[in-house]
């Protein structure tokens, strides 16, 4: 059998986790069905070949339209950017009901075993009344042709369950985050944004989560699941080790955690998968503790939730990027670890981590290694991590001592402020003491193959005088870190101008003699602070 180790000290490692492993005639002969809450009951939902069966790479949305005929979900980019099929998924989380929305085009029908699905068709109230979320739109005339309507009252329901037990009124940087994966705005932004505000005022409905976390508990499996269509296998590993063998016995399987970049692989570019190994049910990858001076955040925690937290640290530069980066749906699915594994020159967490010196961890059946980010990326789409390895956490360095003269800033220059690619995205983390430069960390993202560190102008800059002449200086030594392309979102002269323009912002933030605010950069204000909201009574 294939990753069986002759290895003594593997065997009983193997020996553990043995269940996972089976033969290729047994992964097409077995096959478990894909069971979730939904409309008040668990459907079961069958995957075998045949007529009755379903591709592992079948999406909920196709699910919903063409299978269950629930057709208030909308199909508009079927790659996760317009909104029109935004769905609100409930997980079980330490025995607590977590209810998010995604975005139902882009992630596969096994992904929802064990968890509750919730569309439009919910809303319903028993007496035929619309819910709040739907009243408001109404009201506010925010309501449109009614193909991204029903997206855009997902996303506000995921809000109003947000705060429908701390009264609290949604600030504006949260309703703008709410409705960052909804795009059309035919009715024009105001009378959305004033039914996110009016929703909140009418008559509270309550979303009674018991009978859910009932069914989900019931629904939890003591084995992970497997699914197989056609000679295709979709694995849910449950555990760290279950992992390590999957992946040892099926290098070429391709691992899946959000979908939020495979899932379009299948939607727009119609290709073959193979088999798969998602990451979802493995709880080991989940994990965020700061400890030792390092923020250790798993490869399956979701890049909303490893935004905020590592914001929490570093609110000044990661706080409008934790806004900016695509929208709170794509946030929802994504996670750090899928984001880094990627390795895309355009990503906008690489520059960021790898300018804080953040380590990657990874793991497989012969251990676990650990290397810096920087070192990660080899070429264009191409990377350090082996055959029968994934990635199991990043390692942030966290503030503190000698780290906090790290001063750190990041930038995003993209054609619209949410839910845009990065033409340029920049990361600065020098080291700052008594007016001179201790140590640069310059990194950039679209301005080469991989996102890279400017070696050059770091060499400038280190042990300089943090003054305008060695920033200018600095400056034009990216021409000899850089040679960027053009393309669609930006042309080669562009992305150097930007790049330096960038680096002498960074100056003038930071300077020692009247360092200019950041808000006075910023062409968007943040939020309101949330207020408290008083709910009228029905």
């Amino acid at each position: 059998m294939h990753g069986i180790s002759d290895n003594p000290a593997q065997i009983l490692y193997q020996q553990k986790v043995i269940n996972v492993i089976f033969t290729a005639e047994q992964e097409n002969t077995m096959s478990d069905p894909i069971r979730f809450y939904f409309r008040g009951a668990v459907q079961q939902v069958e995957t075998h070949a045949g007529a009755t069966g379903k591709p592992v790479t079948r999406t909920v949305l196709q699910h919903l339209r063409e299978d269950l005929h629930c057709t208030g979900t909308k199909e508009g980019c079927a790659e996760g950017d317009c909104g029109a099929c935004t769905v609100v998924i409930g997980e079980l989380r330490d025995d607590a009901l977590e209810l998010k929305t995604v975005n139902s085009c882009i992630q596969f029908l096994p992904t929802l075993d064990g968890k509750a699905l919730f569309t439009v068709e919910d809303l319903k109230q028993p007496d035929g009344c619309l819910h709040p979320t739907q009243q408001a739109m109404v009201e506010c005339h925010g309501s449109q042709c009614g193909f991204c309507t029903p997206g855009f009252v997902m996303s506000l329901w995921g809000l109003y369950l947000k705060h429908e037990q701390d009264g609290i009124a949604p600030s504006t940087r949260e309703i703008d985050d709410a409705l960052s994966g909804n795009l059309c705005r035919c009715t024009g932004y105001r009378p959305i944004i004033d039914a996110a505000r009016r929703m909140g005022e009418l008559p509270k409905v309550n979303f009674d989560r018991a009978p859910v976390i009932e069914a989900l508990r019931a629904l939890q499996r003591e084995q992970p699941l497997r699914v197989s269509y056609n000679g295709q296998t979709f694995h849910a590993p449950q555990t760290l080790e279950q992992l390590a063998s999957l992946r040892d016995a099926l290098p070429k399987a391709r691992i899946l955690s959000g979908s939020t970049d495979v899932g379009l692989w299948v939607t727009k570019q119609m290709r073959d998968l193979g088999d798969i190994i998602y990451l979802g049910q493995v709880g080991a990858l989940k994990h965020i503790h700061a400890a030792d001076g390092w923020l250790e955040i798993g490869a399956g925690v979701t890049l909303e939730q490893a935004y905020a937290t590592a914001s929490a640290y570093y609110p000044e530069a990661l706080s409008e990027l934790w806004q900016r980066f695509a929208s709170l749906p794509v946030r929802n699915a994504g996670t750090l670890g899928g984001n880094v594994a990627n390795g895309s020159p355009i990503g906008d967490s690489m520059p960021w981590l790898i300018a804080l010196g953040s380590e990657i961890v990874l793991y497989g059946v012969n251990g676990q290694r650990t290397m810096p980010l920087e070192d990660f990326y080899i070429a264009y789409q191409k990377s350090a991590l082996q055959a029968n390895e994934f990635v199991q956490a990043v390692r942030v360095p966290l503030p503190g001592g000698a780290r906090d003269k790290v001063v750190l800033r990041t930038y995003k220059l993209s054609k619209r402020f949410d839910q845009d690619i990065s033409a340029v995205c920049a990361a600065f983390a020098c080291t700052l003491d008594g007016g001179k430069v201790v140590n640069a960390r310059l990194a950039y993202g679209g301005m080469a193959a991989t996102p890279k560190r400017a070696a050059q102008a770091e060499a400038v800059l280190q042990g300089q005088d943090w003054n305008e002449a060695n920033v200018k200086a600095a400056m034009q030594a990216l021409a000899q870190d850089y040679a960027p392309l053009s393309d669609m979102r930006a042309s080669s002269g562009y992305r150097m101008k930007t790049a330096q323009n960038l680096l002498y912002r960074y100056w003038l933030e930071t300077r020692a003699d009247a360092p200019l605010a950041p808000t006075s950069l910023r062409a968007f204000a943040h939020g309101k602070p949330a207020i408290p909201l008083v709910q009228s009574v029905a």
